[in-house]
């Protein structure tokens, strides 16, 4: 018995000329280019182009043998399907995130994500992935249709003719001969050949798995981080009793905060501590994330940057100096466990349902904040990382609690007048209703901070998210954005009940970099040490600023 793709009958099986041969294949290449352009530019898109033309090529042999013709043309329509696949997630990423699939932000962002945070990622950006999706499965079904007319007998000799002269057909015969000659380098050159989307998904994956392999082998690391510290022989400028709270949160733009002059009363709390505390509480108008996602974020944030080429951790230098250090965190992620968390004495994670359809609200952290606060030992470092406005933004707040809801305000006639799509407006309302709820957690840990110090006891409070988002300020898109300044666009505060030294004038204009924050922080402890720089401390009087060189243009850091 033989397998064929056509049942055979009386008449037999329809069959290909030369000349449908030749069509049929520029079908399959015009098809598989339009994403290969979509999904690459420049050098890569011709290198590209060169690496599936062998195999569409293959197409204009005539092939007499039912199982041959069988086997090519499952191949051709694995290998084509493979590069349609291959353009359409890289003009996605490209267009989304404006990164590249092997980028350390993505292949961050996916060794970080479990499959069920996959599958909300797809339930809350649906619309943006529909396009290509259905673009995708009408080329799917177009390059089946052309194999297939592929998997045809050939014709008979005598009926097997072009329609063109025997000079042309050399012309052609000679061009496609040029370029599988380009193909045939490309398929031995290396950089090349890892192009391929069967060459390069593979690899990718295995990079994807040797970075959360990483995350996973981190004990050594902390130890060596610890006996770091240590060796950097910390000291303490006073013995008082001194408590330190270091709030990290998610996925907060601080030009969405009403206490920073937004539209919308989203942070009445804060305001209100702001307008009792005065000068008290700083609020830091110029702060600015150097990341648009929260791992590098957190890298960067809680490592001292002079201490090159290994900088110290800040939680594991606190513990050098004598402070007793806890990490309360409200996001169930293993990178931050294993790379910062597991650094403190005390580890209390609150959450422990992975991915953007945890509920888990942030009030849950005030319950073991207070704890921390009330235990007697006489330094302390707490730590406490909420999980903010981290999408999706209808879990962060609670069911029917978003006053913003179909708002017709002047926030939402602005947007309207930029052009911003329905689904943006709407993404934008659930994120101002996400931050309204997180304003009362921020302004309890706050006062949690500030009540019951004991005498001559040094209290600080110090708050700031890993990045912003970007919800329909510059384009429509509603979610993490390094291709905008609202990505980076964070809010910060600081808070002392007796300052260590006088605060020089117009502190809280001073541009504010997120990744110099530990070293504000040393400071906010007093620890002294050879590495201390005062010139990435923003209360110090020493402070210079250095612009950092962020995913996208800045016209200026100072507002």
């Amino acid at each position: 018995m033989t397998f064929s793709l056509y049942a055979k009958d009386g008449s037999g099986p329809p069959r290909a000329d030369r000349q449908t041969r030749w069509l049929m294949a520029v079908a399959l290449m015009a098809i598989t280019t339009v994403f290969i352009v979509n999904g690459h530019d420049g050098r890569r898109l011709l290198q590209m182009c060169a690496l599936v033309l062998p195999v569409v090529a293959w197409q204009l042999w005539p092939v007499r043998h039912v199982a041959w013709r069988t086997l090519r043309a499952l191949v051709t329509w694995l290998v084509t399907v493979s590069f349609v696949i291959d353009g359409a997630v890289r003009a996605y990423i490209s267009n989304t995130y404006q990164a590249a699939p092997d980028g350390s932000m993505v292949l961050g962002a996916i060794a970080n994500t479990s499959r069920s945070e996959s599958a909300e990622y797809l339930q809350m950006y649906w619309q943006q992935c529909l396009t290509s999706a259905i673009a995708v499965l009408v080329a799917v079904v177009l390059l089946g249709v052309c194999v297939r007319l592929g998997a045809r007998p050939p014709a008979a000799s005598s009926a097997d003719r072009m329609a063109m002269g025997k000079g042309g057909r050399r012309v052609l015969g000679a061009a496609l001969a040029a370029c599988l000659m380009v193909s045939a380098l490309g398929y031995i050159s290396k950089p090349w050949r890892r192009l391929h989307p069967m060459v390069f998904w593979p690899a990718w994956s295995e990079s994807v798995a040797g970075v959360r392999a990483s995350w996973h082998h981190q004990e050594t690391a902390r130890q060596y981080a610890l006996n770091d510290a240590i060796a950097a022989k910390p000291t303490l400028g006073n013995n008082d009793p001194a408590t330190v709270v270091l709030v990290i949160s998610e996925s907060i733009n601080r030009d969405n905060l009403g206490v920073y002059g937004y539209a919308r009363a989203t942070s009445p709390a804060m305001a209100a501590q702001k307008q009792v505390l005065a000068d008290q509480l700083l609020k830091m108008r110029n702060a600015w994330s150097v990341e648009a996602t929260t791992i590098p974020s957190l890298q960067g944030m809680l490592h001292l940057r002079n201490e090159e080429p290994s900088p110290l951790h800040i939680l594991a230098l606190a513990r050098a100096a004598g402070f007793k250090v806890w990490w309360i965190g409200n996001q169930d992620d293993v990178a931050i466990e294993n790379l910062h968390a597991k650094l403190a004495d005390e580890v209390e994670l609150v959450n422990r349902t992975p991915g953007r359809a945890s509920a888990s609200p942030d009030t849950a952290v005030l319950a073991p904040m207070r704890a921390a606060m009330a235990d007697p030992s006489p330094r302390k470092l707490i730590v406490v990382h909420l999980i903010g406005a981290h999408p999706h933004y209808l879990l962060r707040f609670p069911k029917g609690a978003n006053p913003f809801d179909h708002a017709d305000d002047a926030v939402d006639q602005a947007m309207r007048e930029q052009g911003r799509a329905a689904w943006v407006r709407e993404f934008r309302q659930d994120y101002d209703a996400a931050l309204l709820n997180h304003d009362s957690v921020m302004a309890e840990l706050l006062t949690t901070c500030q009540k019951g110090a004991k005498p001559k006891e040094y209290r600080a409070w110090m708050f700031l998210s890993d990045h912003g988002q970007e919800v329909g300020h510059v384009m429509n898109h509603a979610g993490h954005s390094q291709s905008t300044p609202a990505g980076y666009r964070i809010p910060a505060f600081i808070w002392q009940n007796t300052p260590r030294h006088a605060l020089p004038a117009g502190v809280s204009e001073r541009p504010f970099r997120a990744d110099w924050a530990s070293m504000t922080l040393a400071g906010l402890m007093d620890i002294r040490w050879d590495g201390y720089q005062p010139s990435q401390d923003v209360l110090n009087a020493g402070y210079q600023w250095q612009a950092p060189t962020l995913g996208t243009p800045i016209k200026s850091f100072v507002d």
